[in-house]
């Protein structure tokens, strides 16, 4: 026996869009300004840090200073001195060293260009700045040219000019 009436046909069920891969959240944790101001950046580069647990947990608080922090290359290796990570609060006997030496990650042929161009006079490595890249901590590490007193003021002439000319520019608005 038929059925009586209209079949009803439903249509292929959509597949669903694509999601788009999310953009890296990037957190930044500390800043080294300073360091922009006093040395010439002639190259940086991204690089992982060695860290325990303490750290992470006290630098997700923001409680990190790059303020006179510097890198060298030792047995293929690059460390990173005076960066000053602050002892978590609920961390107990299990806290870490504030000042101890931490090794930063890069490739064996990276740090080989690194240490090509340290040995050129005059230049170091410094870290820019730390922040968290996903759930990563990373360093953006410099290669720097120390800077002479007329070339700071340089910078902070040509620092003044621009902000006077947006000034300007905002005016005429």
């Amino acid at each position: 026996m038929a059925k009586k009436g209209k079949t009803h046909v439903t249509a292929p069920a959509e597949k669903p869009k694509a999601e788009k891969p999310k953009e890296p959240v990037f957190k930044t944790v500390a800043d080294n300004r300073r360091a922009r101001f006093e040395y010439e950046v002639l190259d940086s580069m991204e690089c992982g840090i060695e860290l325990a647990g303490t750290e992470v947990k006290s630098m997700r608080q923001g409680k990190c200073n790059l303020q006179d922090a510097f890198a060298r290359i030792e047995d293929n290796q690059v460390w990173l001195y005076n960066c000053h990570i602050s002892p978590y609060d609920h961390g107990n006997r299990f806290n870490h060293e504030p000042m101890r030496k931490r090794r930063l990650l890069l490739h064996t042929r990276e740090i080989e260009k690194l240490r090509g161009k340290v040995q050129e006079k005059g230049l170091t490595l410094v870290p820019l700045k730390i922040y968290f890249k996903r759930n990563w901590v990373k360093v953006n590490l410099a290669l720097v040219r120390g800077k002479q007193l007329y070339d700071k003021r340089q910078s902070i002439a040509k620092r003044d000019s621009q902000r006077q000319l947006e000034r300007v520019v905002r005016k005429s608005r």
